[in-house]
C-alpha cells in the first residue's frame, strides 16, 4: 500500500478496489442471510399467531354453541320464536332478489 509520501500506483489502487469489492460482496451476503433469517422468524411468528387465534376462535364458537343449546333447552318457546323470525327475515331478503 502507498504511504502518504509515495503516490499510489495503479497496481495499489487495483488491489484496494479488489479488497473493497470482496468486502462489499461479503456484506451483501451477510445482509442476505440476515434478511432470510428475519423472514423465517417472522413467518414462524405469524404461523404461531394464526394458530393461537384459530384456537381462540374455535373455543369461542364452542362456547357460543353451548350457550345456544342451553338457551334452547331452558327457553324452547323463545328459541322457536327467534328461529321463526330469523327465517321470515331471510325469506324476505332472498325473495327480493
Amino acid at each position: 500500500m502507498a504511504t502518504s509520501s509515495t503516490p499510489a500506483t495503479l497496481d495499489d489502487l487495483s488491489k484496494q478496489i479488489s479488497v473493497l469489492k470482496n468486502d462489499i460482496a461479503s456484506l451483501t451476503s451477510a445482509l442476505g442471510e440476515y434478511g432470510k433469517a428475519k423472514s423465517n422468524e417472522v413467518g414462524r411468528n405469524a404461523k404461531a399467531t394464526v394458530h393461537e387465534l384459530s384456537a381462540a376462535g374455535r373455543d369461542r364458537a364452542v362456547d357460543a354453541q353451548k350457550q345456544a343449546e342451553e338457551f334452547v333447552q331452558t327457553q324452547p318457546t323463545a328459541a322457536l320464536g327467534i328461529a321463526a323470525g330469523i327465517g321470515f327475515i331471510v325469506g324476505l331478503i332472498t325473495a327480493r332478489r
